[in-house]
C-alpha cells in the first residue's frame, strides 16, 4: 500500500483540504465524496487511495461547505449555487496543481458534482465512474429524509444509525464502525460543519438535483455506474435512469450491497474500478 498525505492549499476563491498520493503517476483520478453528517475526503476514501498510488495520481478533496476546507461566513442560498461552487473548487484545484486531464469517481452527491463537471468542462475528464450516485430520476427515501434533517436531532445515537443504515449488513464495517462514527461525530459538533450542513441546501423540489437528460446524452466519456442493490439512500432507480440517457455507459448491480460499495464490497470495487480505467471493461 502507497503513503497518502493530507494538504491544504489556497486555490484562489478556495482553500481545500485533500488526501493525495502518487504524484509521480501519470493518470489522475479525482475522488469525490457523498453529503451525509460529517462526510468527508478520509473518512469516505482511506481505505481504497493507498491501493492506487503505484499507477495513478490520487486526489480526493473535501468540499467546500464539508470537512478541512473552507465554510463561508454567508452561506449560498441554493442547492445548485453550491453544487457550482464545488464544480469551481475542483477545475480550481486541477488548475493550481496542473492536472489538464483526470478520471472522476463520484460517490452519491459526488456523483453529481461529478456530472456537473462533466456538463461544464467536458474536455478535461477523460472516464466518470459513479456509485450510488444521484443525478438520475429516482423518489427520495425515508432513509434520506433522516439524513437531511440530522441537526434535528444530533445525537450520537442517530449518527450511529444513519452510519449503520448506509450499509446493508452493518457487520460489513467491522472494527471500522465505531471509528467512522466517532470520527464523524466529532466533524458534525464543530460549529462550522453544522452552520454548512443545515445551509447546505439540499434538494427542496422534485427534480432539483436531477441532471437533465438533454445533458447526459451529450456526453461521450465511458461512465461506469456501480449501485448496490439494498442502497436506501440512492436508490438504484438513480442509476437506472441515468443508464437510459447516457451514451457510453454501463451498469453494475451489486446485490448484498447498500450505498457504501467502497466499504462493504472493497475488492469488487477496487477491481472494477481498475479494470474500467486500464480499458479492460470496453
Amino acid at each position: 500500500m502507497g503513503t497518502v498525505e493530507t494538504k491544504k492549499i489556497n486555490t484562489g476563491k478556495y482553500n481545500t483540504f485533500f488526501c493525495e498520493g502518487g504524484e509521480s503517476n501519470s493518470e489522475t483520478i479525482i475522488f469525490l465524496h457523498g453529503s451525509g453528517p460529517g462526510a468527508n475526503s478520509e473518512t469516505n476514501w482511506r481505505n481504497i487511495l493507498p491501493e492506487l498510488t503505484d499507477r495513478y495520481h490520487v486526489i480526493a478533496p473535501d468540499y467546500f461547505g464539508f470537512g478541512n476546507s473552507d465554510h463561508p461566513e454567508t452561506p449560498p442560498k441554493s442547492f445548485w449555487e453550491w453544487t457550482n461552487c464545488r464544480v469551481e473548487q475542483v477545475l480550481e484545484l486541477m488548475d493550481y496543481l496542473h492536472i489538464e486531464k483526470a478520471k472522476l469517481v463520484g460517490n452519491s452527491m459526488g456523483g453529481i458534482i461529478s456530472l456537473n463537471l462533466v456538463m461544464t468542462a467536458p474536455e478535461r475528464f477523460e472516464k466518470v465512474l459513479l456509485m450510488g450516485s444521484g443525478g438520475g430520476e429516482a423518489a427520495p427515501t425515508p432513509e434520506i429524509a433522516r439524513m437531511v434533517g440530522f441537526y434535528k436531532n444530533p445525537t450520537y445515537s442517530a449518527l450511529k444509525n444513519l452510519t449503520t443504515w448506509f450499509v446493508y449488513d452493518q457487520k460489513s464495517l467491522g472494527r471500522e464502525l465505531e471509528t467512522v462514527i466517532n470520527e464523524r461525530f466529532e466533524n458534525v459538533m464543530r460549529p462550522e460543519i453544522r452552520k454548512s450542513f443545515t445551509h447546505n441546501a439540499f434538494p427542496t423540489m422534485p427534480g432539483e438535483s436531477v441532471i437533465p437528460p438533454n445533458a447526459l446524452k451529450q456526453m461521450e466519456q465511458p461512465f461506469l455506474l456501480l449501485h448496490g442493490v439494498e442502497d436506501r439512500f440512492v436508490v438504484k432507480e438513480s442509476s437506472l435512469s441515468l443508464l437510459q440517457h447516457l451514451p457510453n455507459a454501463q451498469l453494475h448491480l451489486i446485490k448484498g450491497c447498500g450505498h457504501w460499495i467502497q466499504i462493504e464490497k472493497r475488492e469488487i470495487f477496487l477491481n472494477l474500478l481498475t479494470q474500467f480505467f486500464e480499458g479492460k471493461l470496453d
